[in-house]
C-alpha cells in the first residue's frame, strides 16, 4: 500500500474502506499486526525524537488520524486520500468483530472506565466476545520498566484468553511504546493504540458532533469543552508553519 513520510514518520496513504479489507484479512491470520494511529501531535513528537520515530514507522498499520497532515499533504502536492481516525478505525474493528463473533480485549483507561466499556460493548455488539480487562494503572515497559511482574501477569492473562483483537488506551506516547515492547510475546492477531477511544466508548467522554468531525474541527471542539488544553493546541498552527516554510517536510 502507498504512504508517505511526514517529517520521517510513514502515514499509510488509504481510506477508511481500505483498511477495514485489510483488518478483515488480517484477523484471519495468525500474526499480530500493529495499529498506530498519529496525529498532528504525535508527527511533531516524533519528528524530534528519533527513537519514537522509528517505533511507529515499524507499525504494521499507520494511517493518517490528525486533519493537520490531511492539509499539510496537499500543501506540498502529495495528498492523502482522507483522514482516517483511531476512532474510526476502532469501531470498524467492533463491527468486524461483531459479525464474525472475534474476541476482544482492553487495556488501559482508568480503574472502571474499561468495565464500563464491556458493558457498553456488550450491549450495542452483542456477538463480541470480550475476554477480558484491565485498567492502565500498572508498571511496565511503557513507564521504561521492562520485565516488571504487573506487566508479566497481564501479558500472561491476555495470552491463556487469546484475544483476536486488543484495544490499548494509555495515550500517546506510553500506549505506542508498550505495543512496540510487546508486540512479538502476545499472542493476538490485531493490536491498536487508540487512546481516549475507550473514555468516549464507556461514556465517561463524548466524541466532537458530526459537523465539527467534517470540518476538521474536532480538535477546537475539545479547545471549547476543555480550555486548559491550549497549550497542546497550539501544535497544530506550529505544525502547519513549519510545513509552510520547511523543505523536504514530505518524502
Amino acid at each position: 500500500m502507498d504512504s508517505i513520510k511526514i517529517f520521517g514518520v510513514k502515514i499509510l496513504n488509504t481510506t477508511l474502506d481500505d483498511i477495514v479489507k485489510i483488518l478483515e484479512e488480517n484477523l484471519k491470520g495468525d500474526k499480530l499486526k500493529t495499529i498506530y494511529t498519529p496525529n498532528t501531535e504525535i508527527v511533531m513528537a516524533a519528528k524530534e525524537n528519533k527513537e519514537l520515530r522509528d517505533l511507529i514507522n515499524e507499525g504494521d498499520i499507520v494511517i493518517p488520524d490528525g486533519i493537520g497532515l490531511i492539509y499539510a499533504s496537499r500543501i506540498k502536492k502529495k495528498p492523502l486520500k482522507e483522514r482516517v481516525t483511531g476512532f474510526d478505525t476502532s469501531v470498524k474493528l467492533l463491527e468486524i468483530a461483531n459479525k464474525n463473533g472475534y474476541s476482544l480485549y482492553l487495556l488501559g483507561g482508568k480503574d472502571g472506565i474499561a468495565k464500563s466499556c464491556v458493558e457498553n460493548i456488550n450491549r450495542d455488539y452483542p456477538n463480541i466476545k470480550i475476554v477480558g480487562f484491565h485498567h492502565g494503572y500498572f508498571k511496565g515497559s511503557h513507564l521504561g520498566i521492562e520485565n516488571h511482574e504487573e506487566e508479566l501477569k497481564i501479558i500472561d492473562e491476555i495470552n491463556a484468553l487469546n484475544p483476536d483483537i486488543i484495544f490499548v488506551g494509555l495515550g500517546f506516547p506510553k500506549q505506542e511504546m508498550w505495543i512496540h515492547a510487546n508486540r512479538n510475546r502476545i499472542k493476538a492477531k490485531v493490536i491498536i493504540g487508540n487512546g481516549g477511544v475507550m473514555d468516549i466508548l464507556s461514556g465517561n467522554s463524548k466524541r466532537a458532533p458530526e459537523i465539527y468531525q467534517k470540518l476538521g474541527l474536532e480538535w477546537f471542539y475539545r479547545l471549547i469543552k476543555e480550555p486548559s488544553r491550549i497549550k497542546r493546541q497550539m501544535i497544530l498552527p506550529k505544525f502547519m508553519l513549519k510545513v509552510i516554510f520547511t523543505k523536504n517536510v514530505i518524502e
